[in-house]
């Protein structure tokens, strides 16, 4: 019975679930691990990012991308549903700007794209996408960072910190031990780099993780050079 709601995304199975949805949460679940920690003094992203081959040239692929001056996004997931979904949310903050004349905030930006998201859960001829975001900024009229995590189905959490992606329930476990609400962006870089030594394997380097900070400056990644720095701190 089951197997005839398996690939309709539009109809419902007895049990009140969208078959598709569950699917593109298990896409999620087998993607590289990513972390967000919020900080007084702004916010984190990290992310694991081990290339398939020595071949590839890592520095020029990126799972941590800047979609304003002050926001950025991360994923857990597939990589070709995120690039989608990173045009799209930087063709809104334009549209945004264009308006008012002024940066998007973060959570107008996140509800913004989880609208988007949950358009594919209901239309014919489509799937869901098959990542989950946490997109993180500086709001300059709070004067505080936000951290946000949107899912395939639509849904959008705030948080002080999550993790998401491959063993994601111990980097959550591992986060709910170190978090306190008084933590500098420093000390929330190290965090996060520990959270992703949780699942990871092998030796980790400045080439195969990600880390991207978000302060009242605006968003940027942190270079090779930053990312070697702070391993040799917390080794």
């Amino acid at each position: 019975m089951s197997e005839r709601y398996s690939f309709s995304l539009t109809t419902f199975s007895p049990s009140g679930k969208l078959v598709q949805i569950e699917y593109a949460l298990a896409a999620v679940g087998a993607g590289a691990p990513s972390v967000g920690i919020k900080a007084t003094n702004g916010v984190v992203l990290a992310t694991e990012k081990k290339q398939k081959s020595v071949l590839y040239d890592e520095h020029s692929i990126h799972k941590i991308e800047q979609v304003t001056r002050g926001i950025g996004m991360v994923y857990s997931g597939m990589g070709p549903d995120f690039r989608v979904l990173t045009r799209r949310a930087r063709k809104l903050a334009s549209q945004y700007f264009l308006t008012y004349q002024e940066q998007i905030p973060v959570d107008q930006l996140v509800q913004k794209v989880a609208n988007v998201m949950q358009e594919f859960t209901q239309s014919g001829g489509v799937r869901p996408f098959g990542v989950s975001l946490l997109l993180a900024g500086w709001n300059h009229d709070e004067g505080k960072p936000y951290l946000y995590q949107c899912d395939p189905s639509g849904a959008h959490f705030a948080w002080k910190a999550t993790a998401m992606g491959r063993n994601h329930v111990n980097g959550k476990t591992f986060l709910e031990k170190r978090y306190s609400d008084n933590l500098e962006l420093e000390d929330a870089v190290h965090t996060a780099i520990l959270t992703l030594k949780e699942s990871f394997e092998g030796q980790m380097t400045e080439d195969n993780i990600e880390i991207g900070i978000g302060d009242v400056n605006g968003f940027r990644r942190l270079s090779p050079s930053e990312i070697k720095d702070y391993l040799a701190s917390v080794s």
